[in-house]
């Protein structure tokens, strides 16, 4: 059985119910569906081609800063605005939309950690999301992290849910980091902390599912 048998599933970008059961046909039959940081079109295809002579689904995704650099170095953005980056995503979006579905396999379009000081990014591109829908009946993005682990865990899964409201009705999902990340990710430095405060705890778990 192969992905092609995953109802709904198709060369392109999935969303929604049939992003959601591909990730469960993944784990079913135990296959990672390993995730691309792009800079730039050359970037895109390289993980596209390599899917295709796999024939395996990818995911494609974009940081803030990586978003910025799709766009454009020149351009400018503004703290507290992110007009660069916001553009960057967007338009790496539809680029993916555009070529994916020559390469035969799913796609899952993704933007990578977003921390609280880079919100207007995440705002920007939730708005894409809701245009897209409303123009074709499923968001621009199959997916969208939030990476809140440098504030309190309880404004942490407050935030997320205020956000994932917004995005249940385009069956938009939802990635959160509970707990922190290792090393330097988007500006968040976490090099130095133990190695046991990497690991999430059962606690830190059922908080966020009572949320």
């Amino acid at each position: 059985m192969s992905w092609k048998d995953v109802p709904g599933v198709k060369a392109g970008v999935v969303t929604g119910d049939v992003a959601w059961n591909l990730y469960k046909f993944a784990k079913e039959k135990g296959f990672a569906i390993p995730a691309f940081n792009c800079t730039s079109t050359s970037t895109v295809n390289s993980v596209l081609e390599a899917g295709k002579k796999l024939d395996r689904p990818v995911t494609i995704q974009f940081s803030e800063g990586g978003s910025a650099f799709f766009a454009g170095k020149s351009l400018p953005n503004d703290k507290g605005v992110l007009q660069a980056s916001i553009l960057g995503a967007v338009a790496g979006a539809h680029y993916v939309r555009a070529v994916a579905p020559a390469y035969g396999i799913p796609v899952f379009v993704h933007s990578d950690h977003c921390a609280k000081k880079l919100l207007p990014w995440f705002d920007g591109m939730l708005q894409a999301d809701k245009d897209f829908f409303q123009a074709h009946g499923e968001p621009l993005f199959s997916s969208h992290m939030l990476d809140l682990s440098e504030e309190p865990d309880e404004e942490n899964i407050a935030i997320c849910q205020k956000y994932l409201k917004e995005m249940a009705p385009m069956k938009l999902i939802l990635e959160m980091e509970i707990g922190i990340t290792g090393g330097v990710e988007d500006g968040v430095d976490n090099s130095g902390v133990s190695k046991e405060k990497l690991y999430s705890t059962p606690e830190d778990v059922y908080a966020v599912y009572q949320g």
